[in-house]
């Protein structure tokens, strides 16, 4: 570096001293403060299992399966090369360099179970704690909110790289996985069915879908034959944006506490007496999840952090090269103009600020999934970081499988009359954002 390089650097970092005691005159509290929560947020994002392990693996014993016989489990176990192919995903990050050396040379045997729970105790295997004894063999598990929200970059190897938290894991087979446990008896006791058709339910959801409220009205399937899941949603963006899921439901510390003390099954507090609704919520009544409180609260001290640390998340920019400019910004006007996007997707949230739903007749689909939820209508999803997410498709059941299909759906819908070459522009400004 030159003299008159190290020159200039010693200005620019004169210049950031002076303006950081200008902007903050008195203290950094505030900002201390503030780093403090987003750390131990992440740190709940990725590792807190608000004890749910009583369930996962005291209650369903789904570690045994995922060890195997020849594990001290049950059944042929789960190897990491069957782990990797229903989506879970392994954080390089946190292996040694002598682990990443073995794998990259092809040494490490990807066909054992014993490798995936060699991996479970070096917390590597995103949004999945192993829980072990002093002679290493696994007594339980729990799941994180990593689970379905974290993905990696495959830096490393399809499945294996560094984090990416807030990104849906549209890869994860949710239901595939826990159809493995030995001991779903809990489950079908919950829903008033039995274990086969538990079974059947849960390897009927598919990559990158989950049913939440399947475990509060028992409704598996749609009346067209098809699953009643939904897509996992992205968790990052959500910094100005009411409300969480595809059809509201709440902020989104409630559907943090919801999801960590009902379908995690965290040892928490939870109130709702919307679902003391037997008619609507016939499962949630029946089994008082409106009405949940435990003797120790792991779950509700972690919900402030947790969603300081949500909200901080980044929305990732789309590649260079994964769009086309010029038509991006061609799209750009005609998504405030002529095919009146932004009266719904307000820049820059792309949603509505504050209460952004919207029934079925209004963007032209079936009610079924809006009635599922107390208001009955369904959330404008926001718009940034679309380009992660389009596996699986779009729409909360992603009944339309590319950007051009939802494009022609609101073309019809709301008589547009756009042109061929004005909706190829606008589907570039959506993979823009």
């Amino acid at each position: 570096m030159n003299k008159r390089a190290i020159a200039a650097l010693a200005a620019v970092s004169l210049f950031s001293v002076t303006a950081m005691a200008t902007d903050f005159p008195h203290d950094f509290s505030t900002e201390l403060n503030a780093i403090q929560q987003v750390r131990e947020g992440r740190n709940t994002f990725r590792y807190a299992t608000f004890g749910d392990e009583a369930f996962w693996g005291d209650g369903i014993g789904l570690h045994l399966a995922l060890a195997g016989a020849a594990n001290g489990g049950v059944g042929p176990g789960v190897s990491p090369e069957t782990a990797l192919s229903v989506g879970l995903k392994v954080d390089v990050e946190a292996l040694p360099r002598s682990l990443q050396r073995a794998l990259a040379a092809g040494k490490v045997d990807l066909k054992n179970p014993a490798t995936t729970l060699a991996l479970l105790r070096l917390d590597a295997v995103l949004g999945v704690t192993g829980i072990f004894d002093n002679a290493g063999r696994i007594k339980s598990m729990g799941i994180q909110c990593a689970f379905c929200h974290s993905t990696v970059d495959d830096s490393f190897a399809p499945g294996i790289g560094r984090r990416l938290d807030g990104w849906a894991n549209r890869d994860l087979n949710v239901g595939a996985i826990v159809a493995l446990a030995p001991r779903l008896e809990p489950v079908a006791q919950a829903l008033g069915t039995d274990v086969a058709t538990v079974r059947a339910v849960l390897t009927s959801w598919g990559p990158g879908k989950f049913d939440a409220v399947l475990f509060l009205d028992g409704k598996a399937f749609r009346p067209d034959g098809k699953s009643a899941s939904v897509l996992i949603p992205p968790a990052f963006g959500l910094a100005g944006v009411n409300l969480h899921t595809w059809n509201g439901w709440g902020s989104v510390p409630y559907w943090n506490a919801l999801v960590a003390n009902l379908e995690m099954h965290g040892q928490g507090t939870f109130f709702d007496p919307r679902l003391d609704d037997a008619t609507k919520y016939p499962v949630a009544a029946r089994n008082g999840s409106g009405h949940v409180q435990n003797e120790e609260d792991l779950v509700t001290p972690l919900l402030p952090a947790l969603q300081i640390y949500q909200l901080t998340l980044p929305v990732p920019r789309a590649p260079r090269g994964s769009y086309d400019r010029s038509a991006a910004r061609r799209g750009e006007t005609l998504f405030g103009g002529k095919a009146k996007c932004s009266g719904c997707h307000v820049p820059p949230l792309y949603t509505e600020p504050g209460w952004n739903m919207h029934t079925g007749e209004e963007i032209g689909i079936d009610n079924f999934q809006a009635d599922r939820a107390p208001d009955g209508r369904y959330r404008t999803a926001p718009l940034r970081g679309l380009w992660t997410h389009t596996q699986g498709g779009f729409y909360h059941d992603g009944r339309f499988p590319t950007l051009s299909a939802v494009v022609d759906h609101y073309d019809s819908h709301f008589a547009l009359g756009l042109s061929a070459g004005e909706k190829s522009d606008l589907v570039q400004f959506l993979k823009s954002l």
